[in-house]
Formats: structure tokens, sequence, C-alpha cells
């Protein structure tokens, strides 16, 4: 059902379900089992598309198995998209860094990232990704994935401009409060949705210290707790 503006559900880490203002279904990076953010019995019964940013098991575990419950299109990277199929995943929108492509309504452009993408057994899957995504009433999201911070978040900040950012910041893996906060004022994002924290303990950035890096910028941290819905 279309509400006219967007939703965002955290599902622990990196996984989130987004229900854009036309009435689409977004899921990223869909990782439910054995998440220990993962909040029990919201696993996602329906879904228009799926974004995967890369293919460690954290961000694709449940891939094969949401694909085929749902039927959405699965957009990612090549090498993910023929890996997934041979899992008999047969709705795939594959595409590469700097593609744009219509999916159920949305405009979804693919981005660079800066990590690796491997499933457990090391097979290789592609490069890392993010993705901007242009939302039925021109509202612009950038979902990074798992990445460091690069300069070309500055052009990404200048050509798509996007309002909100879903910015990795649990560090040692991934960015940390600190260059998570320069990414979002590279990018001149209004909001910030912190993720890839409090997962294990070994993710030790927090957003209490993102909201302290970006304190005067007037750039808004939506800090979610697993389960729960921002509109």
């Amino acid at each position: 059902m279309a509400t006219g503006h967007l939703e965002i559900t955290w599902l622990g880490h990196s996984a989130f379900s987004l229900k854009t203002p036309g009435g689409r279904t977004v899921l990223l990076d869909p990782w439910y089992t054995g998440n220990p953010r993962f909040p029990a019995g919201r696993e996602p019964q329906a879904a228009d598309v799926i974004l995967v940013s890369h293919g460690h098991s954290d961000h694709t575990a449940d891939l094969a198995a949401v694909a085929k419950r749902t039927g959405a299109a699965v957009v990612a990277i090549y090498e993910i998209t023929s890996w997934i199929k041979e899992k008999g995943v047969t709705n795939l929108q594959p595409m590469n860094k700097g593609g744009t492509i219509e999916v159920a309504g949305l405009r979804v452009t693919m981005t660079d990232a800066r990590h690796s993408s491997s499933f457990d057994d090391l097979t290789y899957l592609g490069e890392p990704a993010g993705f901007v995504v242009r939302l039925e009433n021109g509202q612009t999201i950038y979902f990074a994935g798992d990445t460091a911070l690069f300069g070309d978040m500055k052009i990404i900040g200048e050509i798509y401009r996007p309002d909100i950012a879903f910015l990795p910041i649990g560090d040692r893996f991934t960015m940390g409060p600190d260059t998570a906060a320069m990414a979002a004022r590279w990018l001149g994002v209004k909001q910030v949705v912190p993720m890839h924290w409090g997962t294990f303990p070994l993710l030790t950035g927090t957003p209490e210290a993102l909201e302290t890096h970006l304190a005067g910028s007037g750039i808004q941290v939506l800090t979610l707790q697993p389960g729960e819905t921002a509109a």
C-alpha cells in the first residue's frame, strides 16, 4: 500500500526492509539466520526488490531463500547474480558499477565501495558495491554497503545528492564513527542511518560516537533498534 513516505525497518546488522512512498518493499542485504541482532519472527514474507552489496555471508546468507519465497528481483553485481542463479533464483537484475536500471518503479544506480567480496568458502563474488536509489517521490537514498571511506563519496554526493545515507560505523571491517561522519558531510545528506554495528564485540563503533562526530553539522542520526520502524 502506498503511504507517500519512506518507512525504514532495521533487521539487524546491515539488513533493512524499506517501504517506499509508492508502496514497494525493498530488502537490503538479507541476513537473518544466525544474525544475533535479528528480531525473531520478522522474516520478510513479501518483497519487490532485494539489493545485495557484496557476497559475505553476513549479507547474503538468506538471499536464496528470501528471493524464492518472495519472488523479488535480486539486484547485484554480475558475479553474485550468476552465483545465486545456480541456487534456483530466477528473477535477477545483474548490473555493475556506474550502471543504472529501472526496477519496480525505482531508479537504482550501483556505486563503488571499498571492501572485499566472497562467500564463506572463498568463492569469488565480484567487487563490493553500494547503491543509490531514487524513490517514486524524488527522494534519494544511498546504501553504502560495507566500505571504507573513499574520496569518490564526494562525487556521489555531487551527482546524486542523496537525502539519507545508510553507513556502516562498526569499525575494524568498515568505517568507524569518525570516518562515517566525514562521509556524511561529503555526501551532503540530511540524515544518516547507522548500520553494521553492535552485532559482535569486534564491532566497537556506536551511534553515540557518530553523533559526537557530527555535532554541529545539522545532520540527523537515525538510530534504530532491531525490528524498529521509522517513517
